[in-house]
């Protein structure tokens, strides 16, 4: 009789271990899905910068010298190497703060949580041997 109890209570624990690690990995995959929707909508607007810094570099070549060749007055070039110089220098920020805002590494709390769950399972099978 003492046998059947403990092996119900031992079927009772491992049934309860694979709810709980079921339930943890459904947790874990939603944190995964959470953390690859933020880093995705950050990666966008990174590159939305870098389309918008493109585009004005494209429009101080593409429109700003031929102003400048059509215009050769010494004043009216002088005023279109500023617009120039103010094309690019706003495509340099854009490109920047792009770059500085794109994030390409794995999600590093959902590798954490991976690593802590891995090591509670492991814990909990050697504590369940015993």
């Amino acid at each position: 009789m003492a046998t059947d109890k403990s092996s119900s209570s031992s079927a009772d624990l491992a049934a309860g271990l694979v709810d709980e690690a079921q339930r943890l990995a459904h947790l874990e995959l939603d944190l995964a899905k959470q953390e690859l929707k933020e880093l995705a909508i950050r990666n966008g607007v990174a590159f939305g910068l870098f389309a918008v810094a493109g585009l004005l570099l494209t429009l101080a070549i593409f429109v700003g010298i031929p102003v400048l060749i059509v215009v050769w007055i010494p004043n009216h070039v002088v005023a279109a190497a500023i617009w120039i110089g103010a094309y690019v220098l706003v495509a340099l920020i854009l490109a920047l703060v792009g770059r500085f805002m794109l994030k390409l590494a794995p999600p590093q709390r959902t590798i954490a949580s991976l690593k802590e769950t891995k090591e509670w399972v492991l814990r909990q099978i050697s504590s369940s041997a015993r």
